[in-house]
């Protein structure tokens, strides 16, 4: 199946690049999902969420592109995903509620098609914001969130999850405070894993490569 030749509601994991539509709660999710290598593969499935729809954030993003190669290349399936009013996705701007609600709906799809297969969640900016709302709801492995907006958004508010954490954060960030970052890990009673990146910002620009080599090294230990 041609990444650009969409389907509906497919019952299977796609074997290769697939871009799909899933029903979800405000309509119709567009959707990609990747496959690694059949030597590389592994019984884990991530999901990956992208930055905020108001600033033009869309699966197609580039850092979210290079957490889910990173992830592919270690062996896991991987689904990327519009939130509700995004690309083909049907539905509006839902501050934050309807799209946690678009990642339950694409969870609970993944979990389906690779029944047998531990679960990841990684995003980025807004994208990690959802997927810390949305991890004590379900049996994460893996979380990962890159540049989590703590100043925007009610971080404080969030239930931590109980399994392995990894945080990303660059110290030049122009859009999030890397102070605030920090300090919101220092705080919390179980804090998760802070990799720093030097001399990055917001979007990784010319760092890509480098986060990606971080993200495979951080999570190599909690491979299934």
């Amino acid at each position: 199946m041609a990444a650009d030749d969409p389907i509906s509601n497919p019952a299977d994991f796609p074997e290769g690049p697939c871009h799909f539509y899933l029903a979800g709660p405000g309509g119709q999710l567009e959707c990609l999902s990747e496959a690694p290598e059949p030597e590389l593969a592994r019984p884990a499935t991530a999901v990956i969420c992208h930055p905020h729809p108001q600033h033009g954030g869309t699966m197609r993003n580039k850092v979210v592109t290079i957490i889910e190669r990173s992830l592919r290349e270690l062996g896991l399936a991987t689904v990327r995903f519009n939130f509700r009013g995004v690309g083909d996705s049907e539905g509006e701007f839902d501050s934050g509620d309807g799209e946690v609600a678009d990642l339950l709906a694409v969870v609970e799809w993944a979990r389906q098609a690779r029944p047998e297969t531990d679960l990841w969640l990684a995003g980025f900016s807004f994208g990690a914001y959802i997927c810390l709302r949305s991890a004590h709801q379900l049996p994460v492995r893996q979380l990962i969130t890159v540049a989590p907006p703590v100043e925007r958004f009610g971080f404080e508010d969030l239930i931590p999850p109980s399994c392995p954490w990894l945080v990303v954060q660059g110290d030049e960030d122009e859009v999030v405070s890397p102070q605030a970052v920090f300090d919101w890990v220092q705080g919390l009673d179980l804090p998760p894993e802070l990799v720093v990146l030097e001399g990055s910002g917001h979007f990784f620009h010319r760092r890509l490569m480098d986060l990606r080599g971080l993200i495979k090294n951080s999570v190599q230990g909690n491979l299934p």
